[in-house]
């Protein structure tokens, strides 16, 4: 189960990575609970939609990583995985989600059929260790020139000491080879001279700038090529090598196996023509048997024949006997035929009873199938009762709780419609209040402006008539004022109140 789980673990890696679309290590809760539910179909396990809410209740932080899921994953799918499931349409699952970020290519030189079942190989042969790339080994790319400095396109082949680049993909016009070894070294360069996804190959006698054809293929062969370099400097043997070496042990050990099993079958066999001669000599020890119960029956017979001559001397005798004991049995004739009516009758009553006996034994046979059939359709009816019992409750609680949830959903229904209705009457209100508002602020207006006008008016009337009339009134015996226009003739209080007026009028203009 553990080879199992491990096997599993690297098809749903490949799917977790496919959703991490912007490659930040984490994939949403949602496409999360998806991709769980699609796993426990596919694996026949049963689902718990809230498990996964509940796991990450205290984690609300947005997505999760891959070391985030993994507990979750083992937990309530990896561990109840009984093996009873189709691994085609598992590990079909999960390319769906991850071939589109496998397969940059198009057209493929494959079909889409032999593009999965190559990604299949290479997650059966693959070591358990993430993550899991697949490295490129080929591809076009652009190539600067060494001696005309142009950019030409080349294929480019990655060998286990070497890079080849040709024409083209059918490798038939080669162009070059870049000898990698120890001291070899690869980086990234900037853009420049209008090329993107550039890379340099620095060995020992020269220096080749590549082109990618976007960021990703860039980083892919950078990786690839670090790696080959390593292995070559750490003097390990190449990664298709060691696949090979596994692949052969691999080999020898089922060989070893076939063996054993071809063993075993030998063994079986030779167990196999021991039995049969084992049941020859049976066979022959029971035909012997035969031979000497035939011959037993045989004797039989003829010693029955001997008895049934001998019988038939003494019927003779006996009837002889008879005729001299006719007259004595002519007097008891009635009851001698008394005697055989009552003997044909017992006879009859034997036959009828062992018709009987047979029927009954029939009866009781009949009786017994029928017992037994009504005690299996008893306990299939039980079993049924009680599953139907079992869902009927289920389907009780599941109507109780919709209903109570339809109750809820329409008393918040009404309570809404409740206030949406007071804050219609309310707006109305506001609405009828501001156009009231608005017709005095109107009125209020107009006043504002009469009073302006009429103010404007008076102001001006008096600016032109006050320094040119003067009330002649009786004199005081009060000392008169001097103004600017001369003797006044008012009094200080008069004055006052004059004062008051024109900085009412005043304050009113202003």
């Amino acid at each position: 189960m553990v080879g199992l789980k491990e096997e599993l673990l690297k098809s749903i890696w490949h799917a977790f990575t496919a959703l991490d679309l912007d490659r930040s290590g984490k994939v949403s809760k949602s496409q999360l609970k998806v991709l769980s539910h699609n796993l426990c179909t596919v694996l026949n396990v049963p689902h718990d939609p809230v498990a996964l809410e509940e796991h990450f209740r205290d984690d609300d932080e947005g997505p999760v990583s891959n070391q985030g899921y993994m507990p979750y994953l083992n937990k309530f799918i990896l561990e109840k995985v009984q093996g009873n499931f189709d691994k085609v349409e598992f590990n079909r699952m999960c390319w769906t989600l991850c071939a589109k970020k496998n397969l940059s290519k198009s057209p493929l030189l494959i079909s889409d059929e032999d593009a999965f079942k190559v990604w299949v190989i290479f997650n059966f042969l693959s070591e358990d260790k993430y993550p899991l790339v697949i490295v490129p080994e080929e591809g076009y790319m652009l190539k600067k020139g060494h001696k005309r400095k142009n950019w030409m396109e080349r294929w480019f082949v990655l060998k286990p000491n070497v890079i080849s680049y040709y024409v083209s993909e059918d490798l038939k016009d080669k162009k070059g080879d870049i000898i990698l070894d120890g001291n070899c070294c690869v980086e990234a360069l900037p853009d420049k001279d209008g090329k993107k996804c550039l890379f340099l190959i620095k060995c020992l006698d020269k220096t080749f700038e590549i082109s990618a054809s976007d960021k990703k293929k860039k980083q892919e062969w950078i990786q690839a090529i670090q790696s080959t370099v390593s292995l070559l400097r750490a003097g390990s043997a190449p990664p298709h090598k060691e696949a090979r070496q596994k692949r052969k042990e691999l080999r020898q050990k089922l060989l070893a196996e076939q063996e054993e099993l071809e063993r075993q079958m030998r063994e079986l066999q030779a167990a196999n023509e021991n039995k049969q001669k084992e049941l020859e000599t049976v066979r022959k020890q029971l035909e012997a048997a035969a031979a000497r119960a035939a011959e037993e029956e045989k004797k039989r017979l003829q010693t029955q024949v001997e008895l049934q001559d001998r019988f038939s001397l003494e019927l003779e005798r006996e009837k002889m006997v008879r005729q001299k004991m006719e007259e004595q049995v002519a007097q008891k004739s009635s009851e001698l035929e008394q005697y055989l009516q009552r003997v044909r009758e017992l006879e009859e009553m034997y036959k009828q009873l062992q018709e009987a006996l047979e029927d009954e034994k029939q009866a009781r046979q009949d009786e017994e199938t029928v017992r037994k059939l009504q005690a299996r359709l008893l306990e299939e009816e039980t079993a049924k009762r009680a599953e139907l019992e079992k869902w009927h409750l289920q389907q009780q609680q599941t109507i109780q709780m919709t209903e109570a949830e339809k109750q809820e959903l329409e008393n918040q229904r009404m309570m809404k419609e409740q206030a949406l209705q007071v804050a219609m009457e309310q707006l109305k209100q506001l609405e009828l209040e501001r156009k009231e508002a608005l017709e005095q602020y109107e009125e209020v207006k107009k006043k504002l402006e009469t009073a302006a006008n009429n103010t404007k008016s008076w102001k001006d009337k008096v600016a032109h008539h006050e320094g040119l009339i003067r009330l002649i009134e009786p004199g005081s015996k009060n000392p008169h004022l001097i103004t600017n226009w001369g003797p006044a003739a008012f009094t200080e209080a008069e004055l006052e109140q004059r004062q008051r007026s024109w900085k009412g009028k005043k304050a009113t203009s202003e």
